[in-house]
């Protein structure tokens, strides 16, 4: 079933974004547009398509609520995880899954974001640190844009332990992503039990893509997403197009996300990442940290 995403509206914007950065993206679109930044460019038209990318989580959000979808993939530009609340910045004018996060939480649901885009979601991170009723979980590339996401970021006041990064190192393959899929983010989403889960989802990891140097594959994608919704059968999954830049990846990745999350099979084939890399390395110090906030981990 496809639903067309509605502009979403300037009032509930507001949950995430500074009112005058608001206006300032309106009259800037509405000027014909030009350079946010080196990074994200706008044009006339951007305004609405901002607008509608924002949206289109609180329509996915009442498809499943209402029952009429078990989950439901947003596929919208521009993205959004690395936008704050007063900046835009890679892509992103308006924080879409963080926007949709703050809705439900303001509505007393529990809710979880899961970042599997190459890039860590510094702006959802922000938007959360200290907020302690978002849960926000990532695994991305490190050093690599924007900086931010390294494995000491856990979280402040009262957020502290409710942000867990697993920033891994160049040329870290699928096996080694599913360990810490296995290891720490299933067995915190376990712990939690969500009413909500939000995907960033990106496919910039993919061994294909140019804009970064992790080398996933497609099922590991499928596999990733589908021990995570094993874990939380009772909760209620939204998922927002990040990144992903080789159309082919990003083709076969977001059809084997869907394929994990309806349990179907995905495909087998696997890059191994060397025994000596130091990926693993940095699992293992993410789940002792995180074993510090969340019993389930060890």
């Amino acid at each position: 079933m496809a639903l067309e995403a509605t502009p979403i509206d300037v009032e509930t914007l507001r949950l995430v974004h500074a009112p005058e950065y608001i206006e300032a993206i309106r009259r800037f679109c509405a000027s014909g547009g030009g350079a946010l930044d080196p990074d994200t460019i706008v044009t006339g038209a951007s305004w609405e398509a901002s607008l509608r990318a924002a949206g289109a989580g609180l329509v996915g959000i009442e498809a499943v609520a209402g029952g009429s979808a078990d989950a439901a993939f947003c596929v919208v530009r521009p993205p959004g995880h690395h936008a704050t609340a007063s900046r835009a910045m890679g892509f992103c004018v308006f924080n879409n899954i963080a926007i949709a996060a703050r809705y439900l939480a303001d509505a007393g649901h529990s809710v979880a974001i899961v970042d599997i885009d190459v890039h860590h979601g510094n702006g959802t991170q922000k938007l959360f640190d200290d907020a302690g009723d978002v849960l926000y979980l990532s695994i991305h590339e490190f050093p690599a844009y924007p900086g931010t996401g390294w494995l000491d970021e856990t979280g402040s006041g009262l957020g502290a332990g409710t942000v867990i990064n697993v920033p891994l190192p160049a040329n870290s393959a699928g096996d080694v992503h599913f360990s810490a899929v296995e290891r720490v983010l299933v067995p915190v989403l376990a712990e939690a039990k969500p009413d909500w889960v939000l995907v960033s989802a990106g496919y910039d990891a993919h061994e294909s893509d140019i804009l970064a140097d992790l080398r996933l594959l497609e099922g590991d994608y499928g596999r990733a997403i589908g021990s995570l919704a094993r874990a939380t059968p009772e909760s209620r999954w939204v998922f927002f197009l990040e990144g992903g830049y080789d159309l082919d990846a990003l083709t076969a990745s977001s059809k084997s996300t869907i394929d994990g999350m309806a349990g179907a099979p995905v495909s087998a084939e696997r890059i191994e990442t060397s025994r000596i890399h130091p990926a693993w390395r940095v699992v293992d110090h993410v789940a002792a940290s995180a074993a510090t906030w969340w019993s389930n981990v060890d």
